[in-house]
């Protein structure tokens, strides 16, 4: 189907839908911001344990060691440390499942609806100004 035989309704479905998977593309780029943000605390972590341990605080050097370094982000079990979840797991848990998902039900919904075509919303808009802009200049 053309474009310009959607319903107002069916582009505004599709707009929403491509919204949709705009803001989760961000909420995807936020993850990966807190992988790394993680990621970078724990190395700085890393460098106090050798720290600690130089200036003969032995005891806070061996926590980091044995209970924050090597604990990740969410517990899944009774004891910390014990079937947890790194940053990276929930990264590809969301990367896999969830969005892997939407992306593919995105693709779906444009194929069904508009024939694979994309921004049909924004095309509707250019067409209605580039016309607009035309009936202005006779």
């Amino acid at each position: 189907m053309e474009p310009t035989e959607l319903t107002d309704v069916e582009i505004d479905a599709l707009h929403r839908t491509e919204l949709a998977m705009e803001w989760l593309r961000r909420a995807h780029g936020h993850l990966l911001e807190f992988h790394h943000g993680i990621g970078h605390a724990m190395d700085h972590l890393d460098a106090a344990e050798e720290l600690l341990r130089e200036s003969g605080h032995t005891d806070l050097a061996d926590e980091i060691r044995d209970q924050h370094l090597p604990r990740g982000v969410i517990d899944r079990g009774p004891t910390p440390g014990e079937g947890d979840r790194w940053s990276y797991d929930v990264v590809e848990t969301f990367e896999a499942g969830f969005l892997a998902d939407m992306v593919g039900f995105e693709a779906r919904t444009r194929d069904e609806v508009a024939g694979g075509k994309r921004h049909v919303a924004e095309r509707r808009q250019e067409r209605e100004w580039r016309e607009r802009a035309s009936r202005g200049r006779t």
